[in-house]
C-alpha cells in the first residue's frame, strides 16, 4: 500500500513514535477499514442475537447487554487481527501495549486508571446513524477529565473521558465511515410493521410469513442474511428464502425473483440495473416478460424469455425461475 493512499495522522501526534508504529500496523493490516467495519457489525449484530430474540435495535438492549459490547469489541478484534495480549493493556501491537475502548457515543469512551500514559484504540459504532470510527490517542492525565460518576455505595468511579477541547488529540484512522445498515432498523415505519405483523394476517409459520413481506415490500434493495435469520428465528433460516416452499416459491406467481449472491445473480442484477447482492446478501425485484412499450429498458435473459424491472403499469405475471447455480437450484 503507498503511503499517499493512507489517511494521514492527526497533527500533533507525529512526536509519539509508540502511537505512531501502532497507527501504521494497523492501516497495514486493514487499510480501508473494511476488517473493522465487518467486526462492529458482526459484534452488533451478536449482541441483538437477532435469530433467538427477533431483536434489531440497539434500544431494545438490556443495559449489562451494552456494557458488554466493549469486552466483546476488544475480543472480536483480537480474534479479526491475531493481536497479542499485553501484560497490562488488552493488546499487544508491534510491542506497544494498547488498551482498547469502545463507545456508541462518540468520544464517549471510559478510561481506566491503569491506562493513563497508554496509547488507547477508541472505537465508535452507532447503528442508527449506520456509522463508525476508530482511532487512537495517548492518555494523558492531563487532557482528560474524571468521570464525576457516584456508585451506589457512594464510591466515586475512577475512570477518565477526554475533555472536549482535546477530543482532537484523538488521530482517526477511519472516521464515520459507513456502517453497514441495519435494514429493519432504517426502513419507514409501516413498512416495518406491516412486516413484524405478516404473521397474523397467514396461516403459514410466523417466520416463513415475516421472510416473504418483506422480500415483497423491501425490492431493489440489499437484504442481509442477519435480516433473515431475525425475521426466521430458526436455525435453518435459509429455507424461509428457497424455491422449496420458501419465499422464492410463495413470490413466484407475484412476479418477484430474489437475486442470491450467485455470480449467474449478480449478473442477471447488474444486467436489470438493480444493485447485485453481495456475499451474504439479497435483493429481490418485481419483474415483466419484455414488451415493445418498454423500449430499451434494461434486460436479462432468464426461463427462455427477456425480463425487465416492472413498474406500476406491468401486469402481474409469474416469475421467471432464476438461473441455475453451481448447487442444486434452492
Amino acid at each position: 500500500m503507498q503511503l499517499f493512499d493512507l489517511p494521514g495522522p492527526t497533527p500533533g501526534v507525529c512526536d509519539d513514535p509508540e502511537l505512531m508504529l501502532v497507527r501504521q500496523r494497523l492501516l497495514e493490516l486493514d487499510p480501508h477499514g473494511e476488517r473493522f467495519a465487518r467486526v462492529l457489525r458482526d459484534t452488533i449484530d451478536q449482541l441483538l442475537d437477532g435469530e433467538h430474540t427477533g431483536r434489531f435495535d440497539w434500544r431494545d438492549l438490556h443495559k449489562t447487554e451494552k456494557t458488554h459490547a466493549g469486552t466483546l469489541v476488544e475480543i472480536n478484534l483480537q480474534r479479526e487481527f491475531n493481536f497479542g495480549g499485553g501484560q497490562d493493556m488488552d493488546y499487544l501491537i508491534e510491542g506497544i501495549e494498547v488498551d482498547c475502548k469502545f463507545s456508541q457515543k462518540l468520544y464517549g469512551w471510559m478510561i481506566p486508571p491503569e491506562a493513563l500514559g497508554e496509547v488507547c484504540l477508541v472505537v465508535w459504532a452507532d447503528d442508527q446513524q449506520s456509522q463508525w470510527s476508530a482511532g487512537l490517542f495517548r492518555a494523558d492525565r492531563t487532557k482528560l477529565t474524571t468521570s464525576g460518576t457516584i456508585t451506589k455505595k457512594g464510591n466515586r468511579d475512577g475512570k477518565f473521558s477526554l475533555t472536549k477541547q482535546h477530543h482532537s488529540l484523538v488521530s482517526w484512522l477511519w472516521h464515520k465511515q459507513p456502517l453497514q445498515e441495519n435494514l429493519l432498523l432504517h426502513i419507514p415505519a409501516e413498512t416495518q410493521q406491516a412486516i413484524l405483523n405478516a404473521a397474523t394476517r397467514s396461516h403459514r409459520s410466523s417466520g416463513q410469513a415475516r421472510v416473504s413481506e418483506l422480500f415483497r415490500r423491501v425490492q431493489r434493495r440489499p437484504v442481509s442474511r442477519t435480516v433473515v435469520r431475525t425475521l426466521a428465528q430458526q436455525k435453518d433460516y435459509m429455507k424461509r428464502v428457497r424455491y422449496n416452499g420458501g419465499a422464492r416459491a410463495i413470490l413466484r406467481p407475484e412476479g418477484i425473483v430474489i437475486f442470491g449472491d450467485y455470480p449467474n445473480h449478480q449478473a442477471a442484477a447488474r444486467q436489470l440495473d438493480i444493485p447485485p447482492p453481495q456475499e451474504g446478501e439479497f435483493v429481490s425485484a418485481r419483474l415483466a416478460k419484455a414488451q415493445p412499450h418498454h423500449g430499451d429498458q434494461p434486460r436479462a435473459f432468464m426461463d427462455g424469455a427477456y425480463w425487465v424491472v416492472a413498474d406500476g403499469n406491468d401486469p402481474v405475471e409469474t416469475a421467471p425461475l432464476l438461473p441455475e447455480t453451481k448447487k442444486a437450484q434452492d
